[in-house]
């Protein structure tokens, strides 16, 4: 099969030759038709997540189900199934006992600490593999299995409530989906946007953003909720300086690439100001999104690209050069 392989950080991806997989005992073999392309692949191909190498990065698949190992009876050959960034955890612990999985100490992450979905095969857990709503195709259901599942437990763990004012930091691919679920579950809450460029300040407004902006900016009245998706740690200041009294941060990145800066303690984070960050997803988070991403229904915006592309995906990704997701086509 054919697969784009991380061998060394800071190093372009190589297309090679690998065998196909042999699922084990309750995995499955999917057969790969498209993966979407995250910012974490970007961290991983930079350096500044450690993975194993080498390692086919990728953790937004949609396929079909090709081969199944001994024992499994969650799916059956030809189901269409997605693949998230949780690719397994012990199942033992207190953390995965809670359904808090994205906690557990031993869990593993797909592209990261086994291979993912930047190749025409991958084997994965049958706890692990989810059924896709029919109404998206294979390229929209692609961004639903990170940007969708992890904003939407963005979106949970800000307790939004009516009536609140909302701030979104970044404008990518995960807060384009967040907003159509806010606006889905809050239609008269307004929305704040803070983006560097005019084109996700376009796409923002036609998602039904009341206002847009830059990080920095003051909005027209202070936010009780905010979520931010960026990967530059002077959002959060910024975030908390808009925030309203008794407000709530949460921050949805597994890192930041720059620094916090300091922030001084009465002007930031007095009056009972919160900070939450979200780390990963669960299974029961894609278990509860994806139907609800059906019902909305989420509209993800994409950019389509061969697989042999994925480097100049990533230089994108960087760059801020992807209208809001990309995706890779694996196979026709």
């Amino acid at each position: 099969m054919k697969a784009m392989v991380l061998k060394k950080p800071g190093e372009p991806l190589t297309l090679i030759e690998l065998p196909i997989p042999k699922p084990k005992e309750k995995e499955i073999l999917i057969k790969v038709s498209v993966c979407g392309a995250c910012r974490t692949d970007l961290d991983e191909a930079e350096g500044r997540l450690a993975t194993i190498l080498p390692v086919v990065p990728g953790h937004q698949v949609v396929g079909k189900v090709a081969e199944l190992g001994r024992g499994v009876t969650r799916h059956k050959v030809g189901d269409r199934v997605g693949v998230t960034w949780l690719y397994s955890s012990c199942g033992q612990c207190n953390f995965c006992k809670a359904g808090q999985e994205n906690l557990c100490l031993d869990a593993k992450w797909t592209g990261k600490d086994a291979d993912g979905g930047y190749a025409e095969y991958m084997v994965i857990g049958e706890d692990y593999a989810y059924p896709l709503p029919r109404r998206f195709t294979d390229s929209q259901a692609a961004p639903l299995l990170c940007a969708g599942v992890i904003g939407y437990r963005t979106f949970c763990l800000a307790e939004i409530k009516k009536g609140e004012t909302i701030g979104l930091f970044g404008f990518g691919a995960s807060a384009h989906i967040v907003i159509q679920i806010i606006k889905h579950k809050f239609p008269d809450n307004p929305v704040y946007v803070f983006t560097k460029t005019g084109e996700h300040a376009e796409l923002a407004k036609s998602l039904s953003a009341s206002w847009t902006g830059r990080s920095g900016d003051m909005p027209p009245h202070k936010l009780e909720k905010i979520m931010d998706f960026t990967p530059v740690g002077e959002c959060v200041r910024d975030a908390l300086k808009v925030l309203n009294r008794g407000g709530r941060l949460v921050i949805n990145a597994i890192r930041k690439e720059t620094p916090v800066p300091a922030l001084d303690y009465a002007e930031y984070l007095w009056l009972e100001k919160e900070i939450k960050s979200v780390a990963n997803v669960t299974r029961r988070d894609a278990e509860e999104f994806l139907p609800l991403a059906a019902e909305i229904p989420i509209v993800p915006t994409i950019e389509e690209f061969p697989l042999e592309q994925a480097n100049e995906v990533l230089r994108r990704i960087k760059r801020s050069q992807l209208r809001a997701a990309g995706v890779l086509r694996v196979v026709d």
